[in-house]
């Protein structure tokens, strides 16, 4: 799979954009602040229909415009998709696949399958567990096509459930035959929910550890997917028998509290480098490369669920490496797979990739394709786009 190309409108920074994409590396360069992160923000968007910049939706809009418009076409094998998403100014989405609207979110975001590195992603590991369950549900979206339906309907039933919690404390109601119908609809649902994050990490966790010794020359990388319904082997029955427990045996501190103590709402994640957690004692470079890692493992994972690659997007990812570890992540690279990169400048990126890419020059949201030796030696130039 690949992204032939990409159409702003009113996008950020970015009046009216058309840009043709070559099917393996790309790589925009400029100096900070032009708009190279925007580029691959709308890719992104494009496939999700969110920012992977958390609380900025209504920013994606181009100042004192109604509405933004992002267009791509994706090609994978013989079949040629067109995606369109508009944000208004009121917070309204519109989705359209080969110019026919899609009414459910749902069902749009399966169609283009993207993993992105940005440097915010230190928060996998620095940040709060509500993160990183975010994370992992976008991801799994792209993966199990009914995950987002089935997690939707699960904070739905959740939300209810909270609610009715709340009045019985307040003694309302004494109805407790509701609060049962709750639970059988919560535990359905998450039984789904527990399955695909459980398959997911176990992907992840067969192969993050190989790509993080390659990269940093260290071993014994793992990440811990950890429930709090004491879940071993995750099967249907498990999950539906210990989940109905929790809520069975909690339910007057759950009602006391007025909010659902257990479930998949509340999963983590937790990265170890052999038995020290990198929260804790990891130094930046080992969380960055950590992260970097995973997102490489999940490239691996589309691959084995779906027989599908995904597009590749790295912000900004080689500048902080040194050169030892950037060679080395190079080479950990897919050469089968669509790779969109950011930069501030083509020195930090490894010359045989240069060579290969399709460079774009990013200078106060206007692009140019870079024309010629992408390394300075012989006729070079720039071509308007």
């Amino acid at each position: 799979m690949y992204l032939s190309k990409i159409e702003l409108t009113n996008y950020r920074n970015y009046s009216k954009l058309r840009v043709k994409l070559d099917p393996n590396i790309n790589i925009f360069i400029g100096n900070n602040a032009q708009g190279k992160t925007n580029i691959l923000e709308s890719i992104y968007v494009l496939a999700l229909t969110k920012s992977h910049r958390y609380g900025v939706e209504n920013n994606l809009i181009r100042k004192e415009m109604l509405a933004c418009r992002i267009k791509g076409t994706i090609k994978e094998e013989k079949k040629i998709k067109d995606l369109q998403f508009v944000l208004t100014n009121k917070s309204e989405k519109k989705v359209m696949v080969n110019d026919k609207e899609v009414k459910k979110i749902s069902d749009y975001i399966f169609n283009m399958k993207v993993i992105m590195f940005c440097p915010d992603d230190l928060e996998m590991i620095k940040g709060s567990p509500a993160f990183r369950r975010n994370f992992m549900n976008i991801e799994i979206s792209q993966l199990f096509q009914f995950y987002a339906q089935y997690l939707n309907e699960y904070n739905k039933i959740l939300k209810n459930r909270n609610e009715y919690l709340k009045l019985l404390n307040m003694n309302q109601y004494t109805d407790l035959r509701y609060l049962e119908i709750l639970n059988d609809k919560l535990v359905e649902k998450a039984v789904f929910v527990y399955t695909c994050r459980k398959r997911y990490m176990d992907f992840i966790g067969a192969i993050i550890g190989d790509i993080y010794e390659k990269i940093s020359g260290l071993s014994g990388l793992t990440v811990r997917y950890e429930n709090n319904v004491d879940l071993v082997s995750y099967d249907e029955d498990e999950i539906r028998t210990k989940f109905m427990e929790k809520l069975t045996k909690n339910q007057k501190r759950e009602m006391l509290q007025g909010t659902t103590l257990y479930g998949p709402h509340r999963d983590d994640f937790t990265f170890f480098l052999v038995d020290d957690d990198l929260k804790v004692y990891g130094s930046e470079g080992q969380k960055r490369l950590a992260i970097i890692a995973f997102k490489l493992a999940e490239v691996q994972v589309f691959y084995q669920l779906l027989n599908t690659t995904p597009i590749l997007l790295l912000d900004d990812i080689f500048s902080e490496l040194d050169v030892k570890k950037r060679n080395r992540l190079i080479a950990c690279l897919p050469s089968d797979i669509q790779i969109i990169i950011t930069t501030t400048d083509l020195k930090n990126i490894n010359r045989k990739l240069v060579e290969k890419a399709k460079v774009f020059v990013v200078d106060q949201g206007k692009i140019t394709e870079k024309v010629g030796d992408n390394n300075g030696n012989g006729r070079k130039g720039r071509r308007n786009i």
